[in-house]
């Protein structure tokens, strides 16, 4: 075990290195070489940006409470958490990196709320990807109530600014709101269009992105998984491994991917689980699926990444009307 560990923290340090800068700069541009001419602000952005101070951002608690609030109703410890003998990787507090950041945004009683995310390429350079769970309350028509992506959100600060969801830009499977978050966790995945920032600048061009993997099946070492727990200053970080899990739980049927790491809890659902790639990071999961990423603060879940995902993102990338809730 000790041996295993070694092995993973090893290529974990080497992946790093070579991909330092790579990840960052993936698929960068200058908003001033825009085809379309200089960027223009954005004074939408710059009002969420404003609204968005540094004592708000503190503020705002988890869109969902039961990512790592302990074991539910349907749940045994043979079906959620860890394995007796398991280890769990630990995880440590970092300034995170400009891919990975937060949704924040305000309920409908006026509170403060956020989510992981992370930034995928796409052609439009405006795309995010979170859970289903985190987004679902924003389909077609909903109120955006000031909901604005945070990149590399730590200690209070924006690095790069704040980046409104377009209106009608949220991207969910249709599946996901006809079954629910737990007969839909298969479908627990989805996307955000954004706006440029106050600056003009479009989400990519300013933080780069991870490539979208798809149909890579379930097992992947090492992997790099970032989330922002509630009421965190900084993101968490943790290296670990993925591997196959069969949902034996009725409620909440389909295969996963499962991780190991400790101390994700609520706030770090639509986190990306990351894999180092020839040209930069790519992401094979986000937190969620089985019981919407976990009921233990140590074991951490996915939807897969399959057909379904890349019918999805292809949908965000043409601008298609979005799914919704039945009427």
């Amino acid at each position: 075990m000790v041996r295993r560990t070694r092995i993973i923290r090893h290529t974990a340090a080497l992946a790093a290195a070579l991909l330092i800068g790579a990840g960052a700069g993936a698929g960068a541009t200058s908003a001033a070489a825009d085809e379309n001419g200089p960027a223009r602000a954005n004074r939408n952005a710059a009002a969420l940006d404003a609204y968005w101070s540094p004592a708000r951002m503190a503020a705002a608690l988890p869109a969902e409470t039961a990512k790592g609030a302990g074991a539910g109703p349907t749940a045994s410890p043979t079906e959620d958490g860890p394995r007796p003998g398991e280890h769990i990787p630990p995880s440590r507090s970092f300034d995170g990196i400009p891919q990975a950041g937060t949704f924040f945004w305000t309920d409908a009683h006026g509170t403060g709320r956020t989510c992981s995310g992370s930034v995928v390429r796409s052609p439009g350079r405006d795309l995010v990807l979170s859970a289903g769970h985190c987004l679902k309350g924003y389909a077609g028509p909903a109120p955006r109530r000031r909901l604005a992506f945070v990149p590399r959100y730590h200690d209070g600060t924006k690095p790069f600014g704040a980046f409104p969801v377009v209106t009608d830009g949220v991207y969910v499977p249709q599946p996901y709101y006809d079954l629910g978050e737990h007969a839909g966790a298969a479908y627990d995945f989805g996307f955000a269009r954004t706006e440029p920032n106050q600056d003009g600048t479009r989400l990519q061009d300013a933080v780069g992105g991870v490539r979208l993997l798809t149909g890579t099946g379930y097992s992947h070492l090492p992997v790099r998984m970032i989330g922002y727990p509630g009421n965190a200053q900084r993101p968490l970080e943790c290296w670990s491994r993925t591997t196959r899990f069969v949902s034996d739980d009725p409620a909440d049927p389909g295969t996963f991917a499962r991780i190991a790491c400790d101390a994700f809890v609520g706030g770090t659902s639509g986190g990306p689980m990351l894999v180092p790639g020839w040209d930069g990071w790519g992401v094979i999961g986000v937190i969620g699926g089985y019981h919407t990423g976990g009921n233990t603060p140590q074991v951490s879940y996915s939807a897969p990444f399959g057909a379904a995902a890349r019918a999805l993102y292809r949908a965000a990338v043409r601008g298609a009307p979005p799914a919704g809730p039945a009427s």
